[in-house]
């Protein structure tokens, strides 16, 4: 009997080592399952990357810009993204961490073109003895203007507008500046070469290393280039209808002609006139879909197909990354080839 109980105690004590073991590896498979998941969400924005000593530091508005920058930058950067995953750019405004970082890094690039209605007053916020250089990397790229109202305030950015308007000159309470150049590979490849002469001239130690990164950039923003201009001639249709202005330069670039449901922000809501306007629009050119974005909500697209009678389908602006597309390893050139094959669906 009392050999059957140390037995028993024994397996016991077995059984018990044996749980513990499981359980301590559960939870070390969960915490590393955890750390991925946040590495891949995370897009290296301001809220979890820090500066870094040694390094170049180069701070991002948002994720085209942190996308490139980082291809280019590569080892040689460290680049912190200020807008966090999942957050749609138009309505976005830094917080007094962003200050701080940015305060302490070598380099701010930001898109411009008035996409980012609070960087004038952010420049002023930073430190006065900061050495950041900052710079607008859609420079050089042949600027679209559109009607209505892009959802920002520009006072401050567009003084010399106003005093022209003033004058007589130009009118710029109907027409604003389209701030979503990176759509078009075109575009790209003059931001991304902005990005790569602003790493050199910050960096010049690590010259060769951003030259190299850079060439091998442009090649696959002119391989998707080329790609887009070879199967986008290929279509007859040529009209497409999105839920806000942000493809003006796609559809310049590779001969589209865009209606958009909303305007150049996603906070510019149409009328129920531009809506049945639109929907006689779609049934006249026979247009099968209407795209809609991941970012912003799809009400009015859904509204605008159930009143056609036609489908809805994702156009990306790529304005940023989804949790879940993060998670998935999505990049700009994968959302990118995404968005053709879907034009090619709709416009076939």
């Amino acid at each position: 009997m009392k050999r059957y109980n140390e037995t028993n105690q024994t397996n016991g004590t077995r059984i018990q080592h044996t749980g513990r073991s499981r359980i301590k590896w559960l939870w070390s498979s969960m915490l590393i399952l955890s750390l991925l998941v946040l590495s891949a969400c995370g897009q290296g924005n301001s809220e979890s990357a820090k500066i870094v000593e040694g390094k170049v530091n180069v701070v991002t508005s948002f994720y085209p810009v942190y996308a490139f920058t980082t291809a280019i930058g590569g080892e040689d950067a460290n680049v912190i993204n200020l807008l966090p995953t999942g957050v749609e750019p138009h309505d976005w405004t830094p917080k007094s961490q962003d200050i701080v970082n940015t305060s302490k890094a070598q380099l701010f690039l930001y898109n411009g073109a008035g996409l980012e209605g609070w960087v004038p007053n952010f420049l002023k916020s930073l430190n006065s003895d900061t050495q950041v250089k900052s710079v607008a990397v859609s420079d050089g790229v042949s600027l679209l203007t559109a009607e209505g109202d892009d959802g920002h305030n520009h006072d401050e950015e567009h003084e010399d507008e106003h005093a022209e308007e003033e004058a007589g000159t130009e009118d710029v309470a109907d027409h604003h500046v389209d701030p979503h150049t990176w759509v078009s590979p075109k575009s790209a490849l003059v931001m991304a070469e902005n990005i790569k002469n602003s790493l050199v001239e910050v960096d010049p130690d690590h010259q060769d290393g951003y030259e190299q990164r850079y060439e091998e950039l442009r090649t696959k923003l002119e391989t998707l280039d080329q790609h887009f201009t070879d199967e986008l001639s290929k279509v007859s249709n040529k009209e497409i209808v999105v839920s806000h202005q942000a493809f003006g330069y796609l559809a310049r670039d590779y001969g589209l002609t865009q209606h958009a449901i909303m305007g150049l922000s996603p906070d510019a809501e149409p009328t129920g006139q531009d809506i049945v306007n639109l929907s006689k629009l779609v049934k006249e050119e026979g247009i099968k879909y209407i795209f809609f974005e991941e970012l912003v909500s799809d009400k009015l697209a859904k509204t605008l197909a159930g009143e056609a009678g036609v489908e809805t389908m994702v156009l990306n602006p790529v304005e940023g990354l989804t949790k879940e597309q993060a998670a998935n390893g999505d990049d700009y050139f994968t959302l990118m080839e995404k968005n053709l094959q879907n034009l090619l669906i709709a416009l076939k």
